[in-house]
């Protein structure tokens, strides 16, 4: 049975759309006027998202108001929070204001008593420690670099250098927001031949992520063969999301950091990075 089954979701809040127009001047281009020519662009839209767990606020990301659910299951599975996303009861949107009358959303998760749990006493871990700024932790005590080791998985050898060219010589075509505005990161999901099967956008790496890993749980496809693959580069926050969630190889355009290739390397993801055909390069064994 599908794992997302369990979880009741609900439409987003209407007039919160991913791309806003703005009235632009644009100099430079053949047959422009030296002085400037006006034009109507469209740009990506960030609003405030705040994820609310059983009623408690846990955190507010800036992400574009598309497939907000997809994102806030992905991230409560990516973070640890959920195990998968039969923990998930139900996610409700509320729109809401932010400072100066500015659009945001409320996502609320209902989520298992185990679970909440968890989450409460993680809370109360954290507080009164002094903050150091790193990514919303507030303590180098909390500071978690080592991701879950990931099983064996017998068809890793077959993300290879032909694969996962493929996939992301694939990507821009699946590319619908950016195309028109620029600006925004994709995370797509490719069976071992290489072949796009899902693509999330947004103008947060981390949420584009999210939101793939939110579309896959909702499925029961999260520990399917295949790969992930992203307009960026590969951090260590990405590797470690892909790792609590059970994703084996990850693939990028851009390089990997160092430590994203250590975290790489001690969960035994397989990560390959600097993807521009006909050059891949694969950086852990």
């Amino acid at each position: 049975m599908p794992e997302a089954l369990a979880c009741a979701l609900q439409q987003a809040p209407a007039g919160l759309d991913a791309l806003q127009p703005h009235r632009v001047e644009v100099f430079g281009e053949p047959d422009v006027p030296a002085a400037g020519e006006a034009r109507e662009d469209m740009l990506a839209a960030e609003v405030p998202v705040a994820l609310v767990f059983n009623g408690i606020s846990h955190a507010v990301m800036m992400a574009t108001p598309q497939d907000l659910e997809a994102f806030a299951l992905g991230f409560a599975i990516s973070e640890g929070i959920l195990a998968s996303a039969v923990d998930c009861r139900g996610i409700e949107l509320r729109q809401g204001q932010a400072s100066h009358g500015l659009p945001a959303v409320e996502v609320h998760l209902e989520i298992s008593a185990r679970c909440f749990a968890q989450l409460k006493w993680r809370r109360r871990s954290l507080a009164g420690r002094t903050g150091c700024g790193v990514c919303g932790i507030e303590s180098l005590a909390a500071l978690e670099l080592v991701p879950p080791a990931l099983p064996a998985a017998p068809w890793l050898a077959r993300v290879d250098a032909p694969a996962v060219l493929h996939a992301l010589s694939g990507l821009p075509a699946w590319q619908k927001l950016n195309a028109q505005a620029g600006a925004i990161h994709a995370a797509g999901w490719a069976g071992l031949d290489g072949a796009l099967t899902d693509v999330m956008e947004d103008v947060g790496r981390h949420n584009a992520l999210d939101k793939l890993l939110g579309t896959l749980a909702r499925v029961g496809r999260l520990r399917a063969p295949g790969f992930v693959v992203m307009s960026s580069r590969a951090s260590h926050e990405l590797v470690a999301k892909c790792a609590r969630a059970g994703v084996s190889a990850l693939a990028t355009i851009s390089a990997p950091t160092a430590l994203g290739v250590r975290a790489a390397e001690l969960a035994g993801l397989r990560l390959w990075g600097l993807c521009r055909a006909p050059r891949a390069v694969r950086y852990t064994r």
